[in-house]
């Protein structure tokens, strides 16, 4: 070999090492992302905030949540409104038609796999099943922001506006 196959043959190996650290980079930081937000989190917050900018709580004054993260991005979330009413029958298959509906619209849960784009300050859920059927199947996005020990993420907007926003703080 003479000193121009050498270099040639050695500018092509640093190419293709620089490509091929390159191309798994973003992948690492993602599966780093993801890594970080790993754990038990407890809601803090269920807020939903109005076209005309004022922010009320959407599952009432102490909403109850917890949320599992494990490190491949598994996830399993659940919401209430802790003013929820008991059913007056104390039958889950007897409840009024109003036992009922307070029932679906005071929690919110599903489950599913969970990808982060930390670049784009997005999170996407994967839900596989959940209290609403009609999420089943969705991947939905939400902007998010990690601080310390505290998860915030906005939903996508409602049909009139409203968009709700989760607080949730590590536990682990």
């Amino acid at each position: 070999m003479n000193g121009q196959t050498i270099f040639k043959h050695g500018i092509l190996g640093t190419i293709f090492a620089a490509c091929a650290v390159t191309s798994h980079a973003v992948p690492a930081d993602v599966a780093a992302a993801g890594r970080s937000l790993a754990g038990t989190w407890t809601l803090v917050a269920a807020d939903v905030q109005h076209p005309d900018g004022t922010r009320t709580r959407d599952y009432g004054a102490a909403p109850k949540g917890v949320l599992f993260i494990d490190a491949e991005g598994h996830y399993s979330l659940q919401i209430f409104k802790s003013e929820r009413a008991k059913f007056a029958s104390g039958d889950k298959s007897a409840a009024t038609p109003d036992e009922y509906k307070s029932a679906v619209m005071g929690s919110s849960t599903h489950f599913g796999t969970l990808s982060i784009d930390p670049a784009a300050g997005t999170l996407t859920f994967h839900i596989q099943n959940a209290s609403f059927p009609n999420w089943e199947g969705e991947q939905q996005m939400r902007s998010y922001a990690l601080k310390g020990r505290e998860l915030s993420y906005r939903v996508t907007p409602r049909p009139n506006g409203d968009v709700p926003i989760s607080v949730w703080q590590r536990l682990d």
